[in-house]
């Protein structure tokens, strides 16, 4: 029997050990002394507790890994995130925590009557922060997109404490992809009830930490409040836009409903998952708000249903507002494709999912920030769509798509974050994709940004060997000016997927 060349595909969604120590990894080619640091990136790497498994692709708990450089050496070192989702899960041996596509089945030690009274407690939201890593001061913290972040040792990968953000601010939880501004502010954007018990977003703010040394989230503050379309339906949110005085919040048409949220744990037994809902005929609205002011513009645009995930750029062009996209095509939601069962099936299965799925494109908008702009004046490299009228607030105006460059993980380019079109981004060739097929380059330079997986001169990948071969996994150190290659670091070890995390600078 003859393997597939990308067999090694699974290897992404298998559970591996974590380690007691860093591993040296063998370096092919030279990497550059300036480079010292670490890259910090989280993922699910337990896939299953005893015999019981998880489904969905973030289900899987987290775990922190970190490559470190200094000197032109690397190591590696990873460790579980010692979340209450996994300490419990470890203790008990079994799923404790209801996951986002895994229902924790009752304990059955305990009888219909307690688990009938636990019910009147609340829904018990897991914190299994597998996501992303961002800093807030001085201090690092491994997030998911509930009200529950866990603080970690960036060094030692140990596991500090966990924290709820509803304790600090008005928000029911937060997204993974905060905004992290040079001086050290953090903004993010979380569902929140507002007025007449309404489901609303805040966008909330945490400055960077003061010459008192107090912890900057006591002083954390909502920004600005976004309506929402529905009263119990809020739109699903995983990332927003930031100029340095603008906000922009794109709100689709995949819901979560809220009273289905609320009883389904206690009732009949369901996931995050079972939550989400398609609005068919909302479409799509985009909002703005000034930063610094806080407050909503009366500006409102519309457009047709899409899917999104992540902001690629965000940035301000006289009088227009250019927000860069990555998008799915039509309302029908993505994660649905992510069951572990359809990921791990056979290749040509995987493909013809992807094939299936609502696929993947670059689009840019731009938004008048006033009414009295013409089209003509917008800075876009082609002739726009239109965008209809939005509840007569404003004209609405258009779009411009990049076909045949689908991308999923986008990455702001750090010189002109926040001001210039420019971004790198991972070319996958359907919804799923083992390794990177290609990295795409925008005309801008990348300059020094802790974000992603690039730096200063450098774009850092971890890559999963997709063939049988000695090292299953390698870091790659890609020339940032002409995407050739500079080293690799290889290890002995697997490395399950990975989805977000920074680089933190020695």
């Amino acid at each position: 029997r003859v393997e597939h060349p990308a067999g090694g595909y699974k290897k992404l969604f298998e559970t591996v050990e974590e380690l007691s120590s860093p591993v040296t990894a063998h370096v092919t080619g030279w990497i550059p002394t300036w480079l010292r640091g670490s890259l910090l990136r989280c993922g699910p790497g337990l896939f299953e507790v005893g015999s019981e498994p998880f489904y969905h692709l973030f289900d899987g708990q987290a775990l922190l890994h970190k490559f470190d450089f200094k000197e032109g050496h690397v190591t590696y070192h990873r460790r579980f995130v010692r979340t209450d989702a996994y300490v419990r899960a470890m203790t008990e041996k079994r799923i404790v925590i209801t996951e986002f596509g895994t229902y924790a089945y009752p304990d059955p030690c305990k009888n219909i009557f307690s688990r009938f009274f636990s019910y009147f407690k609340g829904v018990e939201v897991t914190d299994n922060a597998l996501v992303n890593v961002y800093p807030v001061g001085e201090d690092y913290y491994a997030c998911t997109e509930t009200n529950f972040i866990t603080r970690i040792n960036p060094d030692t990968l140990e596991t500090i404490k966990q924290v709820d953000l509803c304790k600090y601010v008005s928000v029911n939880g937060a997204t993974a992809h905060p905004h992290i501004e040079n001086d050290g502010t953090v903004y993010n954007i979380g569902n929140c009830f507002g007025k007449n018990f309404s489901l609303a977003y805040n966008i909330i703010r945490i400055p960077p930490l003061q010459a008192d040394k107090e912890d900057p989230m006591n002083k954390s503050e909502v920004v600005v409040q976004f309506p929402c379309s529905d009263r119990f339906k809020p739109s699903y949110v995983h990332s927003f836009g930031l100029t340095p005085n603008y906000i922009v919040f794109v709100e689709t048409p995949v819901k979560i409903n809220l009273l289905k949220f609320l009883s389904s744990w206690s009732l009949w037994g369901a996931n995050y998952m079972d939550c989400f809902e398609s609005n068919e005929t909302m479409g799509v609205w985009l909002h703005v708000a000034e930063k610094k002011k806080g407050r909503l513009l009366n500006l409102k645009y519309r457009t047709s249903a899409f899917n999104l995930f992540h902001h690629i750029n965000t940035y301000e062009d006289n009088g227009f507002l250019i927000v860069d996209l990555c998008t799915w095509k039509g309302f029908e939601f993505v994660y649905n494709y992510l069951y572990l069962a359809n990921l791990r099936a056979n290749w040509d299965e995987v493909k013809r999912q992807a094939e299936k799925a609502p696929q993947p494109e670059a689009r840019r908008y731009v938004l008048p920030l006033s009414i009295d702009k013409v089209l003509e004046s917008a800075p876009i490299p082609a002739t726009p769509a239109p965008l209809e009228p939005g509840l007569g607030h404003s004209q609405g105006w258009g779009s411009h798509s990049f076909p045949g460059q689908p991308v999923l993980c986008p990455c702001p380019c750090p010189s002109a974050r926040m001001t210039l079109p420019g971004f790198l981004a991972a070319r996958v060739p359907g919804l799923l994709s083992p390794c990177p097929a290609g990295l795409r380059r925008s005309p801008h330079p990348p300059g020094p940004h802790p974000s992603r997986s690039h730096l200063a001169g450098v774009v850092l990948s971890i890559v999963i060997s997709p063939g049988v071969g000695p090292k299953p996994a390698f870091l790659l150190i890609l020339n940032a000016k002409d995407m050739s290659e500079v080293a690799r670091a290889e290890v002995e070890v697997n490395i399950p997927v990975t989805f977000h995390g920074l680089f933190k600078r020695a």
